[in-house]
């Protein structure tokens, strides 16, 4: 359906991402992206700002040789909430949810000798309750006279394949999220922070480690969403540079 009052939107951001290798088999994980966003359309004025720290722990509690391959099973506890007031209630153009987050993910990973690997993955996302500039709302076929917004929890999973060696990856990808809950977008009304956001994405990355320059990776990657519900359908790209630091004095 073709709405003249928004156009295409588009989001751009940067982000600041840190990981770094506590042990042999624990990584501490932080990212923190500023968000723009804006519409082609002729009443609609962009939004901007920083938007969620994301603190997280990642443990590689197996690893085993299997046939020609190593297997090994992963698992991540993170913590996000926003560091900024932006606001939630102006989707599509909101830069983010405003929620506080606890999120749990397993993953598996299978690489063979010869640098063909394979990932799964599974995550939960618990997401705590949001407050509107506003008295009362309307969703689901339900008016609530409250500023406050239950938001409910995100199932997700992915799976890869790729090829990692000598410095060069490249990999596709599918995921999937479904929202555990929510409403549906009204056909004359905007997007509501609550909605049930489901999609399916595919996606592909490549990322090459610099032969001249010690330490430093060149990262691209995009996704495309092939299905969703109340969810646009959007293409993403990403341009990104990785930057190892060696603190230990082992080569």
């Amino acid at each position: 359906r073709d709405n003249q009052n928004i156009g295409k939107i588009t989001t751009q951001s940067i982000m600041w991402m840190g990981t770094y290798g506590l042990t042999d088999k624990i990584n501490l994980i932080a990212t923190l992206p500023y968000v723009q966003t804006n519409s082609t359309g002729p009443t609609l004025h962009e939004m901007h700002g920083i938007q969620d720290l994301t603190l997280g722990a990642k443990y590689n509690f197996f690893s085993q040789t299997i046939g020609a391959g190593t297997f090994k099973t992963f698992g991540v506890g993170t913590f996000s909430t926003p560091l900024t007031n932006y606001t939630i209630d102006f989707f599509p153009l909101s830069i983010g949810y405003g929620s506080t987050n606890l999120a749990g993910r397993f993953t598996t990973n299978y690489t063979i000798e010869k640098g063909f690997y394979f990932n799964a993955s599974a995550g939960y996302t618990r997401r705590s309750n949001v407050t509107l500039d506003r008295p009362a709302y309307y969703t689901n076929n339900t008016l609530y006279e409250s500023n406050e917004v239950r938001m409910y929890d995100i199932f997700d999973y992915n799976i890869d394949l790729g090829y990692r060696k000598n410095g060069l990856q490249a990999g596709v990808s599918y995921l999937q999220q479904n929202t555990l809950g929510g409403g549906d977008i009204r056909r004359q009304d905007m997007p509501f922070v609550s909605n049930q956001m489901n999609f399916y994405k595919l996606g592909g990355l490549v990322m090459y480690n610099l032969p001249n320059v010690k330490n430093l990776a060149v990262r691209l990657s995009g996704t495309y969403v092939i299905a969703g519900r109340n969810v646009g359908q959007a293409s993403s790209f990403m341009a990104g540079l990785l930057y190892t630091f060696h603190f230990s004095k082992e080569q």
